[in-house]
């Protein structure tokens, strides 16, 4: 109940009003995103990358409302790409990209100009020398995404995209997508989906996700194991192992700002481990879904409101 009710504020003006307004609010963002600014998210990364971590740059954005805004967003990842190339942190740090921010559910011609956007942020991302990641958003958008992803694929076959264990399809389309040079992240899912199409309760997804994670260790991509769950990672590299799996072949990811020291312990042990690493002005809808994710960030947030005094 608390994890839709989570889910549900993350899409209300009204509420987003009150938490933005709230004095402490940004200073215990700050723990979640970068910052607001394309310095501050080049900043981050230099300090990530200094540690032997990896990025994956999302600059956040939501709900585009028409084709001008679809345009900016595009225009600010080229912008980031550009300095990313200029500061030479693009061996190690890639984009990370929602079609809605660049016109997915716009009524006229919605798909259309989100690829044409797409495809500009690939090839800027080719030009500075790195990879983008198409993320996953709710069902209704899942076979959209994955078509887009197909076309870009014919030009940009490094073209990296999200799968959700949560929902009943995903077995099958990491199948789909497990061939060579295919890149996969493979999460839980962070969005509330009717029974019909995800399952529901932590023990069914765990499975779901254990399922997904042998069809694409067992696959010829580079999978991308995005999970904070010790049982996960652990499972992964005895997967990784078993399909004889180097450690260049494969990655973990996790949040910015979540299990820090896990983090650095995976990348001191060799392995490949990549921060998602958001930044922007529309940071409220990717807050309220970290903390309907993980009860601890909710309790991180409500002892601030009790203490601001």
């Amino acid at each position: 109940m608390l994890r839709s009710a989570l889910l549900a504020a993350s899409r209300s003006p009204q509420v987003r009003t009150v938490v933005e307004k709230f004095p402490p609010t940004h200073a215990i963002v700050e723990r979640f995103v970068a910052g607001e600014l394309l310095d501050q998210a080049v900043a981050a990364t230099d300090e990530l990358v200094a540690t032997g971590r990896k990025v994956t740059l999302d600059h956040l954005g939501e709900d585009t409302k028409d084709a001008g805004q679809a345009a900016d967003t595009a225009e600010a990842y080229e912008h980031l790409l550009t300095a990313l190339k200029e500061t030479g942190l693009a061996a190690n740090a890639e984009v990370s990209v929602k079609l809605s921010a660049v016109g997915q559910f716009l009524p006229v011609d919605g798909e259309k100009i989100a690829l044409e956007n797409a495809r500009r942020i690939c090839e800027a991302a080719k030009e500075a020398g790195t990879t983008v990641t198409l993320d996953m958003e709710d069902h209704t958008t899942t076979d959209s995404t994955l078509s887009i992803a197909r076309e870009l694929r014919e030009d940009f076959p490094w073209l990296g995209i999200v799968l959700q264990a949560y929902l009943r399809r995903t077995e099958a389309d990491c199948r789909d997508f497990s061939g060579p040079l295919s890149r996969v992240r493979i999460c839980k899912g962070a969005y509330k989906e009717p029974e019909s199409v995800a399952f529901q309760g932590k023990h069914e997804v765990d499975l779901a996700y254990v399922r997904a994670l042998k069809v694409l260790m067992a696959g010829e991509g580079y999978p991308m194991i995005a999970s904070h769950d010790p049982n996960m990672i652990k499972i992964a590299g005895q997967l990784a192992e078993w399909n004889g799996r180097s450690r260049d072949s494969y990655e973990y990811q996790m949040l910015f700002g979540i299990r820090p020291e896990e983090q650095l312990r995976l990348a001191e042990a060799g392995n490949t481990m990549r921060v998602y690493l958001p930044y922007g002005q529309e940071w409220y809808g990717y807050f309220m879904r970290r903390l309907a994710e993980r009860p601890a960030n909710l309790t991180f947030f409500l002892r601030a409101m009790a203490t601001r005094g």
